[in-house]
């Protein structure tokens, strides 16, 4: 599995905490340096069978900085991948994948499903 979160994130310390809790094997990979690539958040999207709008993080400040919410429902699905792939910061995290699933947000029953 990849663990992508961001070091300084609680909701992030905490999903680490309930990984290691559990013994779980897994890859970190920082959300802000190693952002997700365009083709992966496009598989990412694929296999977690959301909504594209659930992989932006609408409470961080470059999605409030950009005005976002106004203006995501005009972008085409291609400018909203690109968008996210410029920004790690602009990912909702934690992001957890694994072969065939990807966890969005860390909602412990979830996770515990998954693991």
């Amino acid at each position: 599995m990849v663990f992508f979160c961001y070091d300084k994130c609680t909701t992030c310390q905490k999903a680490k905490k309930w990984l290691d809790g559990r013994g779980a094997a897994y890859q970190m990979r920082p959300m802000k340096e190693e952002n997700p690539t365009e083709e992966e958040l496009r598989r990412f999207h694929a296999l977690s069978g959301l909504p594209l709008k659930k992989f932006f993080n609408t409470s961080g400040l470059q999605y409030k900085a950009l005005h976002l919410k106004d203006k995501l429902p005009a972008m085409s699905e291609d400018e909203q991948f690109a968008l996210l792939a410029s920004d790690g910061m602009l990912v909702k995290r934690p992001l957890l994948v694994g072969d065939d699933f990807v966890l969005v947000g860390f909602k412990e029953d979830q996770w515990a499903e998954k693991l």
